[in-house]
């Protein structure tokens, strides 16, 4: 592959097509279902999947078909097939490349000129839900695919998935995985472009995802409230309580989960979780918009790395039961209730870790109050196999040729639960995990933006490792690799890279 001809072709479609039509998305608020109940009468998730089909509809490639499949009941999913070149004829091999196009909600605390649904672009910031997580991958995977294109380049059949409800667990996927097994094939490497980069400097591959379990918690002490002054001191506290059921998990002082819900972490992820730590410096945690004064949880670089990617972690992240602050009258509440979301290390069940979480929130209650725990989700993580030699090759040259720097390689604290299920289904495939989620991104949260260097430069770096999966592939080093293979110049103990 040429690269200098490939970073032409896909800089400019990025800024000819890719960032108009990244504008376009960002103006639907296609909300996951989790967070709009109604989303298939809203119609916002079709025009999303219809805007985003259209566009891959309209590129050249022979051969490649696009349909929107469609289950009952279940969110659409868009299925993109690219023929192998004619001289890599694959068989039921493929690459499989992974995105979604669902959107977390709004979030309060945006800027004044900014907002969820409102694209604004400043320098090289794209800002609004969505663009980076997740709606660049299709673009970015068909980028790549077409660079190839462009210099006929052989590449193996490629298949594009990209559903609508990542954002809600993925619940909808599997199904769609079983329903297009046959046409999906057997892949050898599956590249997901759903993830995060310490810094926008390098390429950054995932080596590991936590899970992430939780729930409702609910304290009720009353039938109703009762005014405060004639109960407080003879009835408890609902929020009193709650926080005493909390601490059986949290510790309130250090923040640590208790060791239930911890695991081993392997020597290997370990040693990268600092190395990590030495490329990125300070901003492992200056990325976060810190208040004045707020200091880390640690002082040890290499600890905050671990704490984000291998160690269990609660947030708090819903209040029921609490009127705001300008309409709170002397009352004792009768419940005080929170949305746990608990992130489990990549290798802990998940689904385990769940059920243990209700029990220990809703066993011998103080007082003898209500407590009930209704679990939501739970969703195991994923710790990445060994990386092959060919692929530690490819996405080290591709690094160093359109970032500059080599790759860096580290875990990330959020889910991504196509991984793991993957990860089970093709234990033979070799992975390639990365993202444009960088500093001060802030998925989920307020100002979300895509950087789009970095977007045009990963999608550089996809076609590269395409073009040398079909070398590799004709060589017979693709499959098999990651049951047998212990990388050895990051650690060689067989967990992994």
């Amino acid at each position: 592959m040429d690269t200098s001809l490939a970073r032409d072709n896909i800089s400019g479609l990025w800024d000819k097509e890719i960032v108009p039509q990244l504008v376009e998305y960002i103006k639907i608020p296609n909300k996951s279902p989790m967070f709009d109940k109604d989303w298939a009468a809203h119609g916002f998730m079709d025009q999303a999947v219809a805007q985003l089909s259209g566009w891959a509809k309209a590129q050249a490639i022979e051969g490649m078909t696009v349909e929107v499949v469609r289950l009952e009941g279940r969110t659409p999913l868009i299925y993109i097939d690219v023929p192998a070149s004619a001289d890599a004829k694959s068989g039921d091999d493929c690459v499989l490349l992974y995105g979604h196009l669902d959107k977390q909600p709004e979030m309060t605390g945006w800027a004044e000129h900014l907002g969820p649904w409102k694209p604004v672009i400043e320098g090289d910031k794209l800002y609004g839900r969505g663009g980076a997580d997740d709606g660049y991958a299709i673009f970015g995977s068909l980028a790549a695919i077409l660079a190839l294109k462009a210099q006929k380049v052989a590449h193996a059949r490629c298949v594009v998935l990209i559903e609508a409800c990542e954002e809600s667990g993925s619940y909808d996927l599997p199904y769609y995985v079983d329903h297009l097994a046959a046409r999906i094939g057997k892949p050898s490497l599956i590249v997901c472009l759903d993830s995060g980069c310490g810094n926008y400097d390098q390429l950054w591959l995932t080596t590991s995802l936590r899970g992430l379990t939780g729930g409702n918690l609910t304290v009720r002490v009353l039938e109703e409230g009762v005014h405060s002054g004639d109960a407080s001191g003879v009835v408890a506290s609902s929020f009193r309580i709650l926080r005493k059921v909390l601490s059986r998990l949290e510790d309130q002082d250090s923040g640590k989960v208790v060791d239930e819900f911890h695991v081993e972490i392997p020597a290997q992820r370990a040693a990268q979780a600092k190395d990590a730590a030495k490329v990125l410096g300070d901003a492992v945690y200056s990325k976060f918009p810190f208040v004045a004064g707020m200091q880390p949880m640690s002082d040890d670089l290499g600890e905050l790395v671990l704490n984000r990617t291998w160690r269990p972690a609660l947030s708090v992240t819903g209040v029921g039961g609490i009127p705001a602050l300008d309409s709170a009258g002397n009352v004792l509440r009768p419940f005080t209730a929170v949305k746990l979301s608990l992130r489990v290390p990549p290798t802990l069940d998940a689904v385990k870790a769940g059920q243990e979480l209700k029990t220990l929130l809703e066993k011998d209650p103080p007082y003898g109050a209500k407590v009930t725990f209704d679990l939501e989700k739970a969703g195991s993580g994923w710790n990445a196999p060994a990386l092959a030699p060919w692929l530690e090759q490819s996405v080290d040259a591709a690094s160093k040729e359109f970032f500059g720097p080599p790759p860096a390689y580290m875990g990330e604290g959020g889910s991504i639960p196509f991984m793991g299920m993957l990860g089970e289904k093709f234990p033979g495939a070799q992975f390639l995990i990365t993202g444009v989620l960088g500093p001060h991104s802030n998925a989920h949260g307020p100002n979300e933006f895509i950087h789009i260097p970095t977007g045009k430069r990963v999608s550089m770096c996809v076609a590269k490792v395409i073009a040398d999966h079909h070398a590799a592939s004709v060589a017979g080093l693709t499959r098999g690799v990651a049951a047998t293979h212990a990388h050895t110049v990051k650690g060689g103990d067989g967990c992994c890279d």
